[in-house]
């Protein structure tokens, strides 16, 4: 197994005044030459907008773009004709592909939203703009690691044109897991929402993360109760 530590403070940040954003890869105007992606994996933002604020109207095209809101509220416009707000236990996706328009907004005058935006390269591309959404009961991820996103358009969870898995799990204090990877040669960056937990020698702490290759599983144990968000994906 080999793995790469990342520190929560080490990841780049702007405040924005109206949105507060901390990003795993380099974006915008963070830049990293050693922090570019994780094999298919571009974009992770961890993203606080204040009420009533959001993102207006900006294209995308040829990217696999998932969001999931961990509070507060997000209003996702485009021009497919979608419209909703997603809460937390939401997950959303969009297919860029051949060109899209959107925009997120916090409907809330109130409350702070709080979300992570994922952008993974499509293993096709050009393909027909498409968006889902789907929600997902608190208990199926109570000590239990629960694909949320994948390639298969046959199961209950929601699809992207790339061999990537997102996975979310709940675990109690002093629970000893593993995650068994989907596809040999992938590699996962592991994102720690929440709580405390060991992996091999490794203590990772709220919103620390390690990139982990070379390896078919990866054995786990929650010191605290934890939140933990597991991507799963092709490394070239």
């Amino acid at each position: 197994m080999k793995k790469i530590f990342y520190s929560a403070d080490s990841r780049g940040y702007a405040d924005h005044g109206w949105l507060e954003a901390r990003h795993s890869f380099s974006f915008a105007n963070y830049y990293d030459p050693e922090r570019i992606h994780f094999g298919m994996l571009r974009v992770l933002n961890d993203d606080i907008i204040a009420p009533a604020e959001g993102f207006g109207t900006h294209p995308h095209n040829n990217m696999e773009i998932i969001t999931i809101p961990l509070s507060g509220q997000l209003e996702h416009k485009d021009n497919m004709g979608n419209g909703s707000v997603i809460t937390a236990g939401e997950v959303q996706v969009m297919s860029a592909g051949t060109g899209v328009m959107h925009s997120e907004f916090n409907p809330s005058g109130t409350e702070h939203a709080n979300l992570l935006q994922i952008w993974i390269f499509p293993e096709k591309k050009d393909v027909n703009p498409r968006y889902d959404q789907r929600r997902f009961k608190h208990e199926v991820f109570h000590n239990n690691i629960r694909t949320i996103v994948n390639n298969n358009e046959n199961d209950n969870s929601l699809f992207i044109y790339q061999k990537a898995v997102i996975s979310m799990a709940r675990v109690t204090a002093g629970r000893e897991m593993e995650y068994l990877l989907h596809y040999p040669g992938h590699g996962v960056y592991f994102f720690l929402i929440d709580g405390k937990i060991l992996i091999d020698e490794s203590v990772l702490l709220r919103r620390d993360a390690m990139g982990i290759t070379e390896t078919s599983d990866i054995p786990f144990r929650a010191l605290e109760d934890s939140h933990i968000l597991l991507l799963e994906v092709p490394m070239t």
